[in-house]
């Protein structure tokens, strides 16, 4: 066996767990997208106070499903929710 012929057997050998492991990734992130996407529609269920409480609104909700399916909602809804607290936090600190 020359070494281009190891060499060659060699990668094929390796790209098989490669692409296993992005088929594993796959089905992992489209089984987690599809159960954030049913908690993010149990918070459609909620009233407003019980959203507000949480630290949203019904318009981020509106906001949050308008992205592509790939994209999860619920992360969209984190965001939103921590820059809405960061944004009261900074005008605490200058009114005090």
């Amino acid at each position: 066996m020359t070494t281009f012929d190891f060499a060659t057997e060699t990668s094929r050998i390796t790209s098989r767990p490669a692409v296993a492991t992005r088929l594993a990734n796959t089905v992992s992130n489209a089984y987690r997208a599809w159960k954030n996407r049913r908690a993010f529609y149990r918070l459609g269920e909620m009233s407003d106070a019980e959203l507000a409480d949480i630290g949203l609104t019904r318009a981020d909700l509106h906001v949050a499903i308008d992205a592509p399916f790939g994209r999860d909602p619920t992360a969209i809804l984190r965001e939103i929710a921590s820059d809405r607290v960061e944004t009261i936090e900074d005008i605490a600190r200058k009114a005090a």
